[in-house]
């Protein structure tokens, strides 16, 4: 915590500039409530601004248009998986057990939070397209698991492709077909052999 001597001595904009940041994590939290109550498109600048105490167009003083609050929520997600999914699954040389750790990693993720799942991974905003700030930090999560599939001794093109495909079908299939449920989740692992097989046949023979 910040004591009064302390904050007396930080340089005025720092603080304005950290009072502006919280006001901004403020909003983008009410939009995440919004939206897991209204849908992802039913977030309303009028409802927002309730929820954080001002105007609506106040909010703008803070982000530039509802795309770039839908922008400052992707980035933040994005992070979260990173952090969740990417960061919390090792993968050593021939360890396929990590392969399966890593596909219910994505889909625990994934089901756990439908809106945010639309968010990342479909076009539910048709005119929204991440910033290229937000966007690298999607393309690095990308370029995570192409290390994680190297580890593995992955070399096909075409892998995280594939490897995506499949374990979004499946959460698509959760969410739409059996919410709260887990039909899919209990085919996640015979899916990842079935994934591995085709990419990384070397390390079937290997647990053969």
């Amino acid at each position: 915590m910040t004591t009064a001597s302390e904050a007396a001595a930080e340089p005025l904009p720092d603080r304005r500039r950290a009072r502006r940041q919280d006001t901004k994590d403020e909003i983008v939290a009410a939009a995440w409530a919004l939206v897991r109550e209204k849908g992802l498109a039913g977030l309303a600048m009028r409802d927002l601004g309730a929820r954080v105490g001002m105007k609506a167009q106040s909010i703008y003083s803070y982000f530039e248009s509802k795309n770039d609050i839908y922008d400052a929520m992707f980035r933040e997600a994005y992070l979260d998986f990173a952090g969740t999914v990417v960061d919390g699954t090792h993968t050593e040389p021939g360890d396929v057990a990590a392969a399966h750790r890593a596909a219910h990693a994505f889909f625990d993720f994934c089901t756990s939070d439908p809106v945010r799942y639309q968010l990342l991974f479909q076009r539910t905003i048709p005119d929204f397209v991440p910033s290229e700030e937000s966007y690298a930090v999607a393309l690095s999560v990308l370029d995570s698991l192409r290390e994680h599939f190297g580890a593995l001794g992955i070399t096909d093109p075409e892998a995280a492709d594939l490897w995506t495909a499949v374990l979004t079908g499946l959460t698509d299939q959760q969410i739409s077909n059996d919410p709260g449920g887990d039909r899919w989740k209990r085919i996640v692992d015979r899916a990842v052999d079935m994934v591995i097989r085709e990419i990384a046949p070397h390390l079937v023979d290997e647990t053969s």
